[in-house]
C-alpha cells in the first residue's frame, strides 16, 4: 500500500541492507525559523564561549528517542533521527512493535540518574536547541545509532556516526532487525492527515 504525503505518493520502506534517504527535500536548515530567544541563546553560545565550556547540562527528562529537556530547555540531539513516539515498526517476526516508544524508553533508562552535558550546535524550526549531548562520557547520538534505535542524518552529522550505523545494520540491531518507515516520511504522512497506523507501515495490519 502506498503512503500519500504532501500530495505525493511513496511506497518507501527501509529494509535491512537498504540505503537510507533521511530527510525530505522540504525540510530545510533552520536557524531562520527559530524563535528569537532560542536563536540568541545558540548564537551567543557559539560566538562567545569556547566549545569545551558550553554547558547546557543537568538531569534530563526524555521526550522521545532524539529529544530531551534540560532545565526546561527542549534539546534535539544533533545528527540523528529516531522514530516518533507513536511510530510502529516491524521486527524479525514481521509483527509490529512500538519502536518509537522503545527508542524513548532506552534513552530514558540510559540517562536516568546521570548528569547529561550538551554542547549547542544549532537550532531548529520548532524552537529547540540542537546539541551534542553526553552522559557518563557516552555520546547520546552515537549510543542511539549504535543500538539501531535512531538513524544518522549525514547531511548534518557529516558521517560522524556512519560506522556505528553500519555496525548496527550488519548486526540487525533495533530498527534494522526488520523494516521501518523513515522518520521524516512518517512525520510527513501524519501532517498530511494519515493515522499513526497507516503512516507507520503503509496500512500496517493489512496483509
Amino acid at each position: 500500500m502506498h503512503l500519500r504525503y504532501n500530495g505525493m505518493i511513496s511506497d518507501r520502506f527501509v529494509h535491512a541492507g537498504e540505503p537510507v534517504a533521511l530527510r525530505s527535500a522540504h525540510q530545510v536548515p533552520i536557524l531562520r525559523f527559530m524563535p528569537v530567544r532560542h536563536a540568541c541563546i545558540v548564537l551567543s553560545l557559539l560566538a562567545t564561549t569556547p566549545a569545551a565550556a558550553i554547558d547546557l547540562g543537568g538531569r534530563v527528562s526524555i521526550v522521545d528517542g532524539d529529544t530531551l529537556d534540560v532545565h526546561g530547555e527542549r534539546i534535539r540531539l544533533w545528527g540523528v533521527d529516531a522514530p516518533e513516539s507513536t511510530q510502529l515498526c516491524r521486527g524479525r517476526d514481521r509483527r509490529p512493535y512500538r519502536c518509537g516508544a522503545l527508542a524513548a524508553n532506552t534513552l530514558d533508562a540510559f540517562t536516568r540518574g546521570k548528569t547529561v552535558r550538551c554542547m549547542a550546535v544549532d537550532g531548529d524550526r520548532y524552537g529547540r536547541i540542537v546539541a551534542r549531548c553526553a552522559a557518563g562520557g557516552t555520546d547520546l547520538g552515537q549510543f542511539m545509532v549504535s543500538r539501531g534505535l535512531a538513524v544518522e542524518e549525514p547531511q548534518y552529522s557529516r558521517g560522524a556516526y556512519a560506522r556505528d550505523q553500519l555496525a548496527a545494520r550488519r548486526a540487525s540491531r533495533g530498527l534494522w532487525s526488520g523494516r521501518f518507515v523513515e522518520p521524516p516520511l512518517y512525520r510527513s504522512c501524519l501532517h498530511a492527515g494519515g493515522s499513526p497506523l497507516l503512516c507507520s507501515d503503509g496500512g500496517m495490519g493489512r496483509q
